[in-house]
């Protein structure tokens, strides 16, 4: 029994809940360029080679500069600056760019995944100088369906022999940027900087560029590397950090599974079959290690296979639509009733027996037959495990599937191997008993709770009200009590032995179980519940706030005026606000006050951890509710508007059908950014008041940002 309830303490209550986050909750670090010349012997009067080599995190890619610049997407280009060390000898060149059609700018584009490599035909004007200049580029994932721009700051010393060619004028050592805009660009983005301002600004557009962009046409100033970097909360380690931590999740995940009632008894059993068949111990470690081996094997090929049948293009889908969310949630259902012991879920047994008969044949390929058929006989326990593993992968990555399951093979494989290696180990098992179903229920009653999350994806998006933030919260209460009477022993299902006793690992773990139900009551009236904002649904579609008395709700500051959409979307903690752009500028110059966007979505889980964590500290609500005038516009809502109303972007060619396609386009043809959260002020001419913001739950942080925009806004008037 002690050695149950430790496993179960370990290893089931976090991994299902920490699998969820870790694959929603990835942090973000920006490529690693590296600047060379070539060749080597440099000499001036010569062609060089100035390549750009990147590496691009994982579930990321950059693009190229070899398709339609009008198609949609930011080409990387290479802006030199003013020398007479060098000058540009040709165009960028992408070496081996992948190439896609992408179904959000309808058209081709290339792009780098992974890896990535730009070479710069230059000439060298002098023996001893320096390459100047500036890498812009875009970097996606369509997994967080986010775009962050870049400006990668480029220095390379160069030595160089004389050449015949190295005596050049002033006027031609100036180095002509690559694209004939960018001079141009340049003034524009400096007109609009005011020579007076205390505040660190980005490069907003100016009032001839602003016109430019209520005509159609699409912004090209950026946010430096530094400037995303702040609002993208980057670490350099972060997503690499998640990753590991996703692979852990999978083991603990996979150590779990050894302890169901499916596998457990099969450990002596596979031993004794590798100690009884092999001539020597070396001939049964060797069969031992390649039995192990082969399961990883399996487990690896099984996220592979999914790893190739989603990609970039699917994960948007994946994420918003109702379907796979409906479906995923069904599929929980199923796999925690089949743990409750309403059913079991088998393979078919004539398959099954056709392994087992390959099996018996011996040899290498008798032994990967074998380890194939632990894998099918103890599906009906590890298939949820497994199958949750990749439901948290999905998205469009190709390397976590297959790591994760990796990970979940390796745990898998590994006691089966030392078992048959030190098969003494085995005196010290503990037998077989009931507490193996005990770890088989407290894994459906996990798989229960994290079923509403999908639905609650669904269910937000879609508008369907039938799973507000208190009635999920109410599920969870139940769920979750259930868990730690069983625990207790108060409740008893099918294939539960009975209870004298319970240990004290097994209690400490209920009332684990029931401080967590303790810390979820008070969400019920509203509290925010910090440590699940992201997970549970936003605090906008609770019913009933204690403090207000009220359902929540967004109201303007003008109480008579009709919020346009007000009946369908919120603003949280009461803040006053708007959903229409025209209806918010409007506001704001009537009120005589500074014009906050907040660029959001239904399923940003980013966005509701800024909610619950920043935007709830006083101060910072203080001045959301009183300095500010907000309007908040989800990119990801589906309402269809009146045909009237749609309109053709002519940053992709596409027709603007939905108020959150409308949105996303207002985003990226206006800050070139398409990342949530992202937070704009502006004045009543429509210029930046501060550097535009995204997630970063920095409290003080998000305070200068706010007060900065404000000090800015009554210099200018």
């Amino acid at each position: 029994m002690t050695f149950s309830c430790k496993k179960i303490g370990l290893f089931l209550l976090p991994v299902f809940l920490l699998i969820s986050f870790f694959a929603q909750a990835q942090m973000v670090k920006p490529p690693k360029w590296t600047f060379t010349l070539e060749p080597k012997e440099l000499q001036v009067g010569e062609k060089a080679t100035l390549v750009m080599d990147a590496v691009i995190p994982i579930g990321w890619y950059v693009y190229s500069n070899d398709f339609d610049k009008n198609l949609g997407p930011l080409l990387t280009e290479f802006e030199p600056a003013k020398s007479s060390d060098f000058a540009i000898a040709s165009n960028l060149k992408p070496i081996d760019p992948k190439k896609k059609f992408d179904e959000t700018w309808q058209g081709d584009v290339t792009y780098f995944m992974g890896k990535g490599r730009f070479e710069q035909p230059i000439t060298l004007k002098v023996t001893n100088g320096t390459i100047l200049g500036t890498l812009k580029y875009q970097m996606c994932s369509d997994v967080t369906n986010q775009c962050i721009n870049f400006e990668e700051d480029i220095e390379v010393k160069f030595t160089a022999k004389e050449g015949s060619s190295s005596a050049a004028s002033p006027e031609a050592a100036v180095t002509p940027p690559i694209q004939a805009n960018t001079a141009e660009e340049k003034e524009q983005i400096a007109d609009s900087i005011p020579e007076d301002s205390p505040f660190d600004l980005v490069e907003g557009p100016s009032s001839e560029e602003q016109g430019q962009l209520e005509g159609g046409q699409i912004s090209k100033s950026g946010e430096s590397e530094k400037g995303a970097a702040d609002s993208q909360d980057f670490s350099s380690e972060g997503e690499s950090e998640s990753l590991w931590g996703f692979m852990v999740l999978a083991f603990l995940a996979g150590l779990a599974a050894l302890i169901t009632p499916c596998v457990f008894p099969m450990i002596p059993m596979t031993v004794s079959f590798f100690t009884g068949r092999s001539k020597s111990r070396a001939q049964g470690i060797r069969q031992a290690f390649i039995y192990g081996i082969s399961i990883i094997g399996i487990y690896t090929i099984a996220g592979t296979a999914v790893a190739a049948i989603q990609g970039p293009e699917f994960a948007n889908w994946l994420a918003t639509h109702w379907i796979p969310n409906v479906f995923f949630f069904l599929i929980f259902i199923v796999f925690a009733l089949a743990f409750l012991g309403m059913f079991e879920l088998t393979l078919p047994s004539s398959f099954v027996n056709k392994i087992d008969a390959k099996a018996e044949k011996g040899g290498l390929g008798g032994v990967f037959f074998m380890a194939f058929t632990l894998v099918l006989v103890s599906f009906s326990c590890t298939g949820p495990i497994v199958g949750s593993i990749l439901i948290s992968s999905a998205g469009g990555e190709l390397v976590k599937p297959v790591l994760g399951m990796f990970a979940f093979g390796l745990a898998f494989a590994i006691p089966f191997t030392l078992f048959a290696i030190f098969p003494e180990w085995m005196q010290r098992l503990p037998k077989s008993g009931g507490w193996l179903n005990t770890v088989k229920v407290v894994l459906g009653f996990l798989e229960l709770a994290l079923a509403f999350k999908f639905l609650s994806i669904a269910d937000l998006v879609y508008h369907w009200g039938i799973l507000d933030r208190d009635i999920f919260l109410a599920i969870w209460i139940v769920i979750f009590s259930a868990l730690g009477f069983y625990l207790l022993g108060k409740i008893r299902l099918p294939h539960d032995s009975k209870l004298d006793h319970i240990g004290v690992p097994r209690l400490l773990l209920a009332l684990l179980t029931f401080a967590f139900v303790v810390h979820m009551i008070p969400g019920l009236w509203g509290a925010p519940l910090k440590i699940l904002s992201g997970y549970l649904p936003p605090i906008t579609t609770q019913q009933f706030k204690i403090e207000e008395g009220t359902a929540l709700g967004a109201t303007s500051g003008n109480s008579e005026e009709i919020i346009k959409y007000g009946d369908l979307l919120k603003i949280p903690h009461g803040i006053p606000g708007y959903f229409d752009y025209e209806q918010a500028l409007a506001a704001a110059k009537r009120e005589g006050k500074p014009l906050l966007i907040d660029f959001t979505g239904h399923g940003c889980v980013n966005c509701r951890k800024m909610e619950e964590n920043v935007w709830v500290d006083p101060q910072v609500l203080k001045r959301l509710r009183e300095d500010f005038v907000m309007v908040a516009l989800y990119i990801d809502e589906r309402l269809e508007l009146p045909e009237s109303e749609w309109f053709t972007s002519s940053y992709d060619g596409k027709v603007k059908k939905t108020l959150g396609k409308q949105n996303a386009d207002f985003q990226i043809t206006r800050f070139n950014n398409n990342a949530q959260p992202y937070y704009v002020i502006l004045d009543h001419q429509e210029q930046l008041l501060a550097k535009p913001r995204g997630y970063n739950t920095d409290i003080a942080a998000f305070l200068e940002f706010l007060d900065g925009a404000s000090k800015e806004y009554k210099l200018r008037n």
